[in-house]
């Protein structure tokens, strides 16, 4: 990934935005978004850090989600949801006409919150992107599934069963496949949306500790209600509040020293 991007002159640093220092990767420039009438996001500019993690709090409803997927156009899946304002991934607008979408979800990958493995083995769940990009070379894609289950740190435990059923592996063990599986066509950027609200306290801790070795190859956004989670992965955190970006600063900031009474008393546990 490019790491010699850095803040243009659009880039908005006012109120409680406060652009990050170094290499950005994703931008958003006044931002809005609308399911059918219904906004859902209001006026967002913001800039995200390359190689961090950033995380995205606020109370459920408030427009975390619309915004993380507002970076691989997934909205666009959604009937007649429709965007406003710029998009930029690399400093290049992913929302105009000419923009490959494809492509775009292969820089951009997703993890959802949970996990949802094919009905298929192991071993093809991981080859099936690289399949779709044209790779059909054995030693190749054994090579690819290897690298990417390395690199979610499940090769260990499943390299003697790679052509049984993914199905059958435990739920953080499919996280972290479902993972694998989005590594393997070799991303950019990792969008995680609550990857770990399905998982018991030691699979989240292996997913963390998972991110945190991904964030020094990959740009890592992710979406969490759990503010300890929050606090203890990421560089960065963005408040949202009622489709409105009410707060983004470094994380230490936001925990210990909001500029944002709503800030605060989300925090504090006194709403949401």
């Amino acid at each position: 990934m490019s790491t010699d991007i850095v803040h243009s002159e659009a880039s908005i640093s006012s109120g409680n935005i406060h652009l990050p220092e170094g290499p950005i990767c994703l931008e958003t420039r006044h931002l809005s978004m609308f399911y059918s009438s219904t906004q859902a996001l209001f006026d967002i500019s913001v800039s995200l850090p390359a190689n961090q993690i950033t995380a995205l709090i606020g109370p459920s409803g408030c427009g975390k989600s619309s915004f993380l997927r507002c970076f691989n156009r997934m909205n666009d899946l959604i009937e007649d949801s429709r965007v406003e304002g710029q998009v930029l991934l690399d400093d290049v607008d992913i929302n105009t006409p000419h923009t490959d979408v494809v492509e775009l979800r292969r820089k951009v990958g997703m993890v959802f919150q949970a996990p949802n493995p094919f009905p298929m083995s192991i071993f093809d769940n991981i080859a099936y992107g690289p399949r779709l990009q044209g790779i059909r070379s054995a030693s190749r894609l054994e090579e690819i599934v290897e690298s990417s289950l390395r690199a979610a740190a499940l090769w260990e435990e499943v390299k003697a069963k790679l052509h049984d059923s993914a199905l059958a592996l435990s739920g953080g063990q499919q996280q972290r496949m479902c993972i694998a599986r989005a590594l393997a066509v070799e991303p950019e950027v990792l969008l995680m949306d609550e990857p770990c609200s399905a998982l018991d306290p030691t699979a989240t801790f292996h997913i963390e500790e998972l991110m945190l070795e991904l964030k020094k190859r990959y740009t890592i956004v992710i979406v969490t209600h759990n503010m300890y989670q929050a606090s203890r992965v990421s560089s960065h955190t963005g408040f949202f509040m009622l489709g409105e970006l009410v707060e983004f600063d470094r994380t230490e900031v936001i925990f210990e020293s909001p500029t944002d009474r709503r800030t605060d008393d989300y925090i504090r546990g006194r709403f949401g």
